[in-house]
């Protein structure tokens, strides 16, 4: 529904007028809604009504019972404010005005646990709650983001074509789409952003080995990322790594990437994903590669106490430097492949656990443009997906199968090649750890479950017959059905 089409009042209000909520709330209008703004501070309305105003049609408010009082029934309100107490302090405020039908949607990354704890109080109340992962960052928000929303069926009929509209678009394809219920939409952000951590951790090794291994420039590596950008690497993180590494600092000539400080911070959904992972039972080791990895790089006593410590006999730099530089490719192109199918698995194992139903070829649609991991190898995903809807992991795809088996003998190169020089690439290793650990046929996990019988009688069973078994370590070892 357009603004011309409505009964004079806002089609959707957004409160919470940081960078984000006021970008997507200029989205809103840009494509022609009549958008009710509310902040705490009024000043940032004014702000943005200063700046933007003539964006589109916007209704000033001060109150919450002015900008209720603004939107057309059922009520749709989006919350841009900070997870955890805050968010669950406005939708209260907002659920005690409100009536039933109308829908809060949370647009920021909650954890989705406690999206589904608020979707079922507010559907006792008779309200809906959608839990909707939103990614893209400032400018996606502005531009249009992959949008991600979860909660009731029935309330994705109401606010599913304003989403879809400001979305972003690709192929004439809205990034958007309903996930499931109640905190689904949250969860399949909170992987998404999981993934993220993996892949940028994977572009920072590959910078650290162009960089250590192959002594290139900060530019020189800026050109290497950019002819990446045209072909199998072509994503969004690739494109702007380039584009960082050839900014000057003004202050002092050298590259920027060269004098800002080597500490990475997180806001936590990266720790959600690892967390959830554990519970779920889903072994995503990239991305917790990369959430320690940036633990790590803050870590300031422990890597001060680490200075000097040995280094052992190192091997000599590469000296075909076009040759390494194709091999750190084609690495980082399989690790990628191995974090986006942890990701993927950890989805449909929650999907599994939670009854939610996701469709992961979706996802592989959706993401493709406006958020942080768009990039070409989705439409391979989603072609996967397309292809077997229950495929049990990306690498066993024929696409993904070809491309690994294509990449192997330059991937192990470089963790050798990275290890005999010192340099650390956790992301590297653990991707080809995982990528052989599904390849082998029997793991040494068969002495581990011995282990675990003989000091707690924990069972284990058997390759040549059904059931579970347990031997008498301190009788006289003899066997016995449990």
């Amino acid at each position: 529904m357009t603004a011309s089409e409505s009964d004079g009042k806002a089609q959707i209000g957004v409160t919470g007028l940081a960078v984000m909520g006021s970008n997507i709330a200029r989205n809103f209008a840009r494509h022609g809604y009549t958008v009710a703004l509310h902040n705490r501070s009024v000043a940032k309305t004014e702000a943005l009504l200063a700046d933007h105003g003539d964006e589109g049609t916007f209704v000033r408010t001060e109150t919450i019972a002015q900008f209720l009082a603004a939107l057309q029934r059922p009520r749709r309100v989006l919350i841009m404010v900070k997870a955890g107490a805050a968010t669950d302090a406005v939708i209260e405020e907002l659920a005690a005005a409100m009536e039933p039908g109308d829908i809060i949607i949370d647009g920021g990354n909650a954890l989705y646990t406690d999206t589904m704890r608020r979707e079922k109080a507010l559907a006792a109340r008779g309200l809906h709650f959608v839990g909707a992962g939103i990614s893209g960052g400032e400018e996606g928000a502005l531009h249009g983001p992959s949008i991600m929303p979860g909660g009731p069926a029935e309330s994705y009929a109401s606010l599913g074509p304003l989403l879809e509209e400001i979305s972003a678009h690709v192929d004439g394809v809205p990034c958007c789409t309903h996930i499931g219920p109640d905190g689904s939409g949250h969860f399949v952000k909170m992987v998404h952003n999981g993934i993220e951590y993996a892949d940028m951790q994977l572009i920072g090794e590959a910078y650290h080995l162009l960089r250590d291994a192959l002594g290139l420039s900060a530019p020189e590596i800026a050109d290497v990322f950019a002819e990446w950008n045209t072909g199998e690497l072509d994503s969004y993180l690739v494109e702007i790594t380039a584009e960082v590494l050839r900014q000057v600092d003004a202050a002092t000539g050298e590259p920027l990437v060269d004098v800002i400080a080597d500490a990475a911070e997180q806001k936590g959904t990266g720790l959600w994903t690892v967390k959830s992972a554990l519970d779920l039972g889903v072994p995503v080791t990239g991305i917790a590669e990369a959430v320690f990895a940036r633990a790590l790089s803050g870590a300031e006593a422990q890597r001060r106490a680490g200075v000097g410590l040995a280094a052992g006999t190192l091997g000599a730099a590469p000296t075909d430097v076009a040759g390494f530089t194709e091999d750190v490719r084609r690495a980082l192109y399989a690790s990628k492949i191995v974090a986006y199918a942890q990701g993927f698995n950890q989805i449909q194992a929650g999907s599994a656990e939670y009854g939610w139903q996701i469709a992961p070829g979706d996802l592989a649609t959706i993401w493709r443009g406006g958020c942080i991991i768009r990039a070409t190898f989705l439409n391979r995903i989603k072609e996967a997906f397309d292809a077997d809807p229950d495929l049990v992991s990306l690498l066993a795809a024929p696409y993904f199968r070809e491309a690994v088996t294509a990449a192997i003998e330059s991937w192990r190169r470089v963790v050798i090649t990275a290890t005999g020089l010192g340099i650390p690439v956790p992301g590297f290793a653990s991707a080809l750890a995982y990528h052989d650990g599904l390849r082998t046929e029997r793991l040494p996990a068969a002495l581990t479950q011995a282990q675990r019988d003989y000091f707690g009688a924990h069972t284990y069973g058997r390759i040549d017959k059904p059931g579970k078994f347990h031997t008498l370590w301190s009788g006289d070892r003899s066997e016995v059905p449990v």
